[in-house]
């Protein structure tokens, strides 16, 4: 038998590996829900452009990223299934038709684009275009409710809590997409798409507010008002104020660069409140959950060669669509 020694019983340079990779899968969260929630964003804005022309550039100005963007929830399974796997088939088999919605609405949001693209008549497309926006409000939607249930142990299939951040998830990719699409696109279209962002901002706030005011009455458990909480809301409000400024001032590209700090503050929070349990609805601590400090080791050494190559595929493809999309531009 090999003797792997002190790599399978110390975990690597005496890391505290079973809190990185608690924080690394809530991380790989945040990713995918910045980088894809400027798309779902994008697809919920298309329901208020009328014009064939704007609409294609919506289309063009997410089209080589979207399905990108989409690996980090496939690297986030990956990574909870490989890290925390009593948790993963916990939570996936609570959440089994939770699950089904996700992927159902992530189908339709990639579908229905390439089925506009096919043909160009108006029924055809009226129909697809409202598959598109569907799909994109209805993936951030069933993603929030995940996050809810999660994090209060909830079962059902919906509660109250639980629409209420998939409806905050909602308004907060709106103002990811209206961010983005102040950088890529010019003119009147630019102008329409910026006035969207403080009512989208303004409905995110409301909706926090009103989950954290529920948390504090019915959760108090969670420690809503400890010190580490009550500073990620300072640093919300902070970036909140920072978007509505850079937007009031058509900065848009400063607008933008704020919208992953509100994003990860959200996806902090939750991971903040949850700590150190990793499965609330069964009690299951972090370090009850995490596996053996063998394979922990593998997969940080593992993570710790392929995510900078990671980062070096997503900095090369943004690099190389920068700027705004030009005139005749289209989805393919």
């Amino acid at each position: 038998m090999t003797d792997y020694g002190a790599f399978a019983t110390d975990p690597l340079f005496g890391l505290p590996l079973q809190e990185l990779w608690f924080g690394l899968v809530f991380f790989i969260l945040g990713m995918f829900l910045f980088l894809d929630g400027f798309d779902f964003g994008v697809g919920a804005l298309f329901a208020t452009r009328d014009d064939d022309e704007e609409r294609e550039t919506l289309l063009a100005a997410i089209g080589p990223f979207w399905d990108g963007n989409e690996v980090w929830l496939v690297v986030f399974g990956g990574a909870l299934f490989a890290a925390f796997p009593a948790v993963y088939a916990n939570l996936f088999s609570r959440h089994y038709l939770l699950m089904f919605a996700i992927l159902g609405a992530l189908i339709l949001r990639g579908l229905a684009p390439e089925m506009y693209e096919q043909r160009h008549d108006e029924a055809w497309q009226t129909w697809w275009g409202r598959a598109f926006v569907v799909g994109s409000v209805s993936a951030p939607f069933f993603l929030g409710v995940f996050a809810a249930h999660w994090l209060l142990g909830v079962e059902s299939l919906l509660s109250l809590p639980g629409v209420v951040v998939g409806l905050a998830v909602v308004a907060l990719t709106v103002v990811a997409g209206v961010g983005f699409l102040a950088m890529k696109t010019r003119g009147s279209l630019q102008r329409d798409v910026a006035d969207y962002g403080p009512r989208a901002m303004a409905a995110y706030l409301a909706l926090v507010v009103v989950t954290l005011g529920y948390l504090v009455a019915v959760r108090p458990d969670l420690g809503v008002l400890a010190p580490v909480p009550l500073a990620l809301v300072a640093v919300s409000l902070a970036a909140a104020a920072g978007y509505l400024l850079a937007l009031r001032e058509g900065r848009y590209t400063l607008a933008f660069g704020t919208v992953p700090v509100l994003v990860f503050a959200f996806v902090a929070l939750v991971a903040t409140l949850m700590f150190p349990v990793a499965d609330p609805a069964t009690g299951l601590t972090v370090a009850d959950a995490i596996v053996s400090v063998l394979p922990l080791n593998i997969m940080s050494v593992a993570s710790a060669l392929l995510l900078p190559l990671v980062f070096t595929y997503f900095g090369i493809l943004y690099s190389t669509f920068s700027g705004p999309v030009e005139t005749g531009e289209s989805y393919s």
